[in-house]
């Protein structure tokens, strides 16, 4: 279980917050010179921060040894486990997994009802607005919110006479499950983001382009809007 207090206590620096972030949304090994040097602090600031968010078990870290014959250096990188927060401590995780096994164990019906009820989540979490009162930009303002809280950052490119948005998952939220289901949870995780789309943007084409059920570091979708 973990220490609630020391967690937010840990996250209430916003510079410790922001690395905290950088760190999940890289996804990669950095080191503290790196950190320094991404946010303009000193490397003894860089290294306080990493060491709260070591010891608070946000990130993991390992000594490695550079090559050159000198002292290990130490590299930091996202924790393997999610940490779970609430007050009182709640146990939703466990609840998903008793419902992942029983949509897992009926089989396809279930399945199928399961993506529906997601997909129309996806919907209401957008809270739509007419299309017929609202530009692009404004869909995209109510997408980036939506998107901020789920952990994804859209993109947009253009391709001919359409907008291609583009986005990751860079921390998927349910990434404890994928072990066991990880068909079963993409196809829901996958339903609630078409949901919040077609919300948006009755004409599209929604593309998943990389997954990280093929060892892809990240889930990548490309949604092409007419």
């Amino acid at each position: 279980m973990p220490d609630t207090l020391k967690l937010t206590n840990t996250l209430a620096d916003e510079t410790r917050y922001s690395i905290y972030q950088f760190i999940v949304k890289e996804k990669k090994q950095v080191n503290v010179q790196e950190i320094a040097n991404h946010f303009g602090i000193h490397p003894n600031v860089a290294r306080l921060h990493l060491t709260k968010l070591n010891d608070s078990k946000l990130v993991s870290s390992e000594l490695v040894n550079n090559g050159k014959g000198g002292r290990p250096a130490r590299i930091y990188f996202p924790a393997e486990d999610p940490i779970y927060l609430s007050f009182p401590k709640q146990e939703n995780h466990v609840l998903l997994q008793w419902l992942l096994e029983l949509v897992d164990s009926m089989g396809e019906v279930a399945l199928t009802k399961a993506q529906e009820i997601s997909y129309q989540h996806g919907r209401s979490v957008i809270k739509y607005v007419p299309s017929s009162t609202q530009t692009f930009e404004s869909k995209m303002e109510i997408l980036t919110k939506a998107a901020n809280a789920i952990g994804y950052i859209p993109q947009i490119t253009e391709k001919e006479d359409k907008k291609v948005i583009t986005f990751s998952i860079y921390n998927c939220p349910f990434k404890d499950q994928l072990h066991k289901y990880p068909a079963l949870v993409c196809a829901l995780h996958e339903s609630f983001l078409k949901g919040q789309f077609d919300a948006l943007f009755p004409t599209n084409e929604f593309v998943q382009t990389e997954s990280m059920q093929n060892h892809c570091s990240n889930c990548v979708y490309q949604i092409e809007v007419l």
